[in-house]
C-alpha cells in the first residue's frame, strides 16, 4: 500500500482508532495483522519470503542466547543467521548483477533484512535479550510505518516500545498528523512535480541544451531527497500517532559542508547501520592509514551495492568512499605524524579538528563557500545513481558538455519551483530540528493554519502523474 494513495487515507485512521480502542494485550496482534495487510497489498505471496527471514532470525537469536556460555556455538548461530538471511536477499536481488536471470524484487527486502540482522547481532553482543514472543518479534520486523523503506530500526529502540502500553495522548496524535501532512507535501507536491521535468531529461537528453540538463540534475537531487524524506516523515508520523518514536532519517543533508557531514545527515539509519555493524567491527578509524582506507572503501562499495543490482550503484558508492578518503586522509596522516614527532603544532591542530560542523558555522565564510561545492558534488554523483546504465550516463554527460547553447528547454512548472524554494527555506530553518517539534511550540491557531495549508497544497497542487517512492526499488 502506498502512503500517497486513497486506500491509505482509509487504512491509517482505521488502524490508529482501533489500536487505541483495543486493550493493551491485543494491540500487538492488531498491528501485526494491519502490517501484514499493508505489505500484502503489493503482492501477497511475498509475505512468505518475509516470514522466512523472520523465522530464521527469531530461531537463531534464541539459540545464541541458549549457547551464551559456549562462544563457538553462539557465534556459529550468528553466522548461520547472517548467511541465511543474506542468501535470501541475494537470491531475489543480486542474481541479475552476474547474469540475465531476473526475479521480481519483494518491496522493502533490503530494509527489513538489515533490521532483522541488527536484532540478531545485538542479541549476540549481549545488548538485547532475545524476544521470545514470536508475534511481537514479527511486529518488530513488519511494523507497517517503516516496513517498506525504513528507517531501519534497532531492537533497543522499537522492540522495547512495542512492549510498552501507549496510552492515548492528543499531543502524539497531533504531532503525527503534522508529520504525515508535511511528508505528503514533500512527496506529492515537491518531489512528484520535479519528477516530470527530470524524467523528460533522462528520457532523451540529446535533444536538450546543457542548461536544461544541468537544471534536471539539480532537480533530481531535490526529487530524490524530497521523495525519500517524504516517506520517512510519513513513517515517523504514522508511528508517532500511536505513541511510537522512530529514529530521524534525515537532518537537512544539503546543508552539509563536507561529504562526511552529508553522510551523517543523509539516510541516517542506513549509514549508522554500516558504521555500527561493519565499519567499527573492521577496526573503524582506530587502525593504520591503509587499513582505515580499506575499511572506508568496503563500507561504501557495499553501501552502493545495497541500493541495487547494478554496477552504477557500486560506482556511486565507491566514488563517495574516495571523496571521504580525500577529506580524511590529510588529517589521518597529520595525526600519525604528530604521534611520531610529538612537536608538529600544525598537524596536531589539524588532527584534533572534527569534520562536524559547529552550530555557528552556517554564518562563516568558509561554510558558505563549502556548502554549494558539496551540493554540486553530491548532485553530480546522483546522476550515476539515477542512470540505468553507464551508457545512459555517458549520453547524459555528453549532452551536458556538448549541447551548450543548443537544444530544447522542457517546460518548467513554476509552481514546482516555488514549492521547492519553500521546502528549502523550511529545511534551513529546521536544520537541526524537526517539523513537528517546531509546530508544537507554536500557538494553536498557527499550528492549524500550517496543517490546513499543507493539506490544501497537497490536494490542489499535487502532480497529475503518480510516481512510486524511489526507494521502493531497494
Amino acid at each position: 500500500m502506498l502512503f500517497n494513495s486513497f486506500p491509505f487515507l482509509i487504512f491509517f485512521p482505521v488502524v490508529t482508532l482501533v489500536y487505541y480502542v483495543l486493550p493493551y494485550r491485543w494491540r500487538w496482534a492488531w498491528l501485526l495483522a494491519a502490517s501484514c495487510f499493508f505489505y500484502m497489498w503489493f503482492k501477497p505471496i511475498y509475505i512468505l519470503i518475509l516470514l522466512t527471514t523472520i523465522i530464521i532470525d527469531y530461531s537463531c537469536a534464541l539459540m545464541i542466547e541458549r549457547y551464551r556460555g559456549t562462544p563457538r556455538k553462539s557465534k556459529a548461530w550468528l553466522v548461520a543467521s547472517i548467511v541465511s538471511t543474506l542468501t535470501v536477499l541475494f537470491i531475489f536481488k543480486y542474481q541479475g548483477l552476474f547474469h540475465e536471470t531476473h526475479i521480481i524484487l519483494p518491496i522493502g527486502l533490503s530494509f527489513h533484512t538489515f533490521q532483522s540482522l541488527s536484532y540478531v547481532i545485538e542479541v549476540y553482543r549481549g545488548n538485547q535479550r532475545p524476544e521470545r514472543h514470536f508475534g511481537i518479534y514479527s511486529l518488530y520486523v513488519m511494523f507497517y510505518p517503516q516496513l517498506v523503506t525504513g528507517p531501519i530500526e534497532r531492537p533497543q529502540n522499537l522492540l522495547r516500545q512495542l512492549r510498552i502500553d501507549q496510552p492515548f495522548e492528543r499531543d502524539n496524535l497531533s504531532r503525527g498528523i503534522m508529520l504525515i501532512l508535511y511528508g505528503l507535501f514533500a512527496k506529492m507536491v515537491v518531489a512528484d512535480n520535479l519528477a516530470v521535468y527530470v524524467d523528460a531529461i533522462w528520457a532523451d537528453p540529446q535533444q536538450y541544451g546543457s542548461g536544461a540538463i544541468a537544471l534536471g540534475l539539480v532537480f533530481y537531487s531535490f526529487q530524490i531527497y524530497c521523495d525519500f524524506f517524504g516517506y520517512s516523515t510519513i513513517a515517523l508520523g504514522c508511528a508517532k500517532a500511536m505513541g511510537y518514536d522512530l529514529m530521524d532519517n534525515f537532518r537537512a543533508p544539503y546543508l552539509s559542508s563536507s561529504i562526511g557531514e552529508y553522510w551523517r545527515r543523509w539516510h541516517i539509519s542506513l549509514s549508522s547501520w554500516f558504521r555500527d555493524y561493519l565499519y567499527i567491527p573492521l577496526g573503524g578509524s582506530r587502525v593504520g592509514v591503509s587499513r582505515w582506507m580499506f575499511n572506508i572503501m568496503v563500507v561504501f562499495l557495499l553501501s552502493g551495492l545495497w541500493h541495487g543490482a547494478n554496477w552504477t550503484f557500486v560506482a556511486w558508492g565507491g566514488l563517495h568512499g574516495l571523496l571521504l578518503l580525500a577529506e580524511g586522509l590529510p588529517k589521518k596522516l597529520c595525526a600519525r605524524k604528530a604521534q611520531k614527532t610529538n612537536h608538529d603544532p600544525q598537524c596536531a591542530m589539524l588532527s584534533n579538528q572534527t569534520s562536524r560542523t559547529s552550530p555557528n558555522s552556517r554564518f562563516s565564510i568558509l561554510y558558505i563557500i563549502k556548502l554549494p561545492i558539496v551540493f554540486l558534488v553530491v548532485t553530480a554523483l546522483f546522476a550515476i545513481f539515477r542512470a540505468p546504465s553507464f551508457e545512459d550516463l555517458m549520453t547524459l554527460f555528453g549532452s551536458l558538455v556538448g549541447n551548450v547553447g543548443v537544444g530544447e528547454m522542457p517546460t518548467v512548472d513554476i509552481r514546482a519551483v516555488v514549492f521547492l524554494l519553500c521546502f528549502v527555506v523550511v529545511d534551513i530553518l529546521l536544520r537541526n530540528s524537526r517539523f513537528d517539534r517546531w509546530c508544537i511550540r507554536q500557538r494553536p491557531v498557527v499550528r492549524w493554519m500550517v496543517c490546513f495549508l499543507l493539506a490544501f497544497c497537497t490536494v490542489a497542487f499535487a502532480s497529475v502523474e503518480t510516481f512510486p517512492f524511489i526507494y521502493f526499488q531497494f
